[in-house]
């Protein structure tokens, strides 16, 4: 039967493979968005900035509270993510 199915799902082979491109596109613009790490950058380079006097202290507080907002939605989607132990 092995045969028979290859032969018969020849023609949608290339549906697949640009699916699987596509998949894998998406995983990685997903694990781009969600790296929590440049936040963390943007939290440092905030503070640096308020130390430095480059910007006040309500600027310096309604960025830190968008970046936070972000750290958060990282751990949620992270949270949501099948273990990779399963």
């Amino acid at each position: 039967m092995g045969l028979l199915t290859y032969l018969l799902t020849l023609p949608v082979a290339p549906v697949r493979a640009v699916t699987w491109v596509a998949q894998r596109v998406v995983d990685q613009a997903e694990e781009e968005y969600y790296d929590p790490a440049p936040i963390w950058r943007g939290l440092a380079e905030l503070e640096q900035q308020l130390l430095r006097g480059e910007i006040d202290q309500e600027t310096f507080d309604r960025q830190e509270d968008e970046l936070i907002d972000r750290l958060e939605e990282i751990a949620a989607f992270r949270q949501q993510l099948p273990s990779v132990e399963e």
